[in-house]
């Protein structure tokens, strides 16, 4: 037998803490390794697989499409992606989609598109303001967005000025705005790997009014938060704003890559061809598998039964944290966007999580003290139970100060 661990070593660059399993296969909301042991699966590849494993429908739609073909070009008429960019519009904002391929990639193109219209604008532009904690990618031009040291650290930056504002502090940001003169504002409205902070609609709705006095373009990063994970298709719909840019990505590919931006009426023709462009976005099965999961949200009735599902898993754990709140400070985010903020230290939640994955339930880390959770929205009452059940025998462990 293969030893996949050491092999893993040899060959692939170690960017990844990984864990120590091989994944055999993943089917609804568990995931099997390759002894056999299964594993509930509260990670979904970093808010990826918002349908879990192996969805009949996204299944039924990967061997569709297979069959006819896989990859075609930008030059000619991509039936799938027409599909699904004409359903991104009707759920979100009137104007284009523009596909990619990550994350990253629709950052990327977010900020190319920002400079095209700043050149177009007669006053004197420049800049995007992000908020401080944000997360916005790892690629050259991306990472001058993110606001962690430990991501950005010195690689060399993109030639365009970048301002950090407060998030909850309307008084920052308008100051912001108006002595640095930025072209645009970029913000998640769940801050997650800044620590599952969710924005609050009057900063939302107060932020967005600001960019519309001062000129400034309004841009939302749903690349975590999108595609039904907080209860609606995009998380900045929980308030009453119109962004200018939208990007998307992850959990849109039904578990492939594909991401994209939205460009709003003052942006959707200011990209002319050759002005940017992208080899393999949008793949053929990629679209198929996004239309696939707008099918699932909508005329499965998918997103109203992730609704019912994550109105349960809060209600758990909102009872743990009553129960417990010498060690349990709080529950943040939105649907299934969860934090739940522990008050024991870093190393501690290493080793609940830790003793989580001995048990078969795969959650993460975030900020060193937060448990970040990204269920599928088909969690059901009975996963809910059992994983809140073993949640709470590792606080029984932290609580008699024993090391499992």
């Amino acid at each position: 037998m293969a030893n996949w661990q050491e092999l893993d070593e040899k060959y692939l660059m170690n960017t990844y803490q990984r864990l120590p399993i091989v994944i055999e296969r993943g089917e609804g909301n568990y995931l099997y390794d390759n002894e056999g042991k299964e594993y509930m699966d509260l990670f979904t590849g970093l808010a990826v697989n918002v349908l879990g494993h192996s969805h009949p429908t996204i299944i039924q739609a990967l061997k569709d499409q297979s069959e006819k073909y896989l990859h075609i070009s930008n030059v000619f008429l991509n039936q799938q992606a027409i599909k699904l960019g004409k359903r991104l519009i009707e759920l979100s904002i009137p104007g284009k989609v523009f596909f990619v391929n990550s994350g990253a990639e629709a950052t990327e193109a977010a900020v190319k598109l920002i400079h095209k219209w700043r050149t177009r604008q007669e006053e004197d532009r420049s800049g995007v303001v992000v908020l401080e904690k944000s997360f916005h990618g790892r690629t050259l031009g991306a990472i001058k967005l993110t606001r962690q040291p430990g991501i950005y650290q010195d690689f060399p930056a993109a030639d365009y000025p970048v301002y950090e504002a407060e998030p909850e502090n309307l008084k920052d940001l308008e100051d912001v705005l108006k002595t640095k003169k930025p072209a645009a504002l970029l913000m998640e409205p769940v801050l997650g790997s800044g620590g599952i902070l969710p924005l609050s609609k009057e900063f939302m709705e107060g932020a967005a009014s600001l960019c519309e006095k001062y000129n400034v373009l309004f841009c939302i990063d749903e690349i975590q938060t999108g595609v039904g994970r907080t209860g609606e298709f995009f998380a900045y719909q929980h308030s009453n704003v119109t962004p200018d840019l939208v990007l998307f990505a992850k959990g849109i590919g039904g578990g492939l890559p594909l991401g994209g931006i939205i460009a709003g009426e003052k942006l959707e023709s200011l990209f002319e061809p050759g002005d940017h462009g992208t080899t393999f976005a949008p793949s053929p099965l990629s679209s198929a598998l996004g239309n696939a999961v707008i099918d699932v949200l909508y005329e499965e009735k998918g997103l109203e039964y992730g609704k019912e599902n994550a109105a349960y898993l809060w209600q758990r754990l909102e009872g743990l944290q009553g129960k417990y709140p010498e060690h349990v400070e709080g529950i943040r985010g939105i649907g299934m966007m969860l934090g739940v903020v522990m008050k024991e230290n870093a190393s501690t939640i290493k080793a609940l999580q830790k003793n989580l994955l001995s048990k078969g339930f795969m959650v993460n880390v975030t900020q060193g003290n937060i448990v970040r959770l990204l269920p599928p929205l088909t969690l059901r009452k009975e996963d809910t139970d059992r994983f809140v059940t073993a949640f709470e025998d590792e606080i029984a462990v932290i609580r008699k100060g024993v090391s499992s």
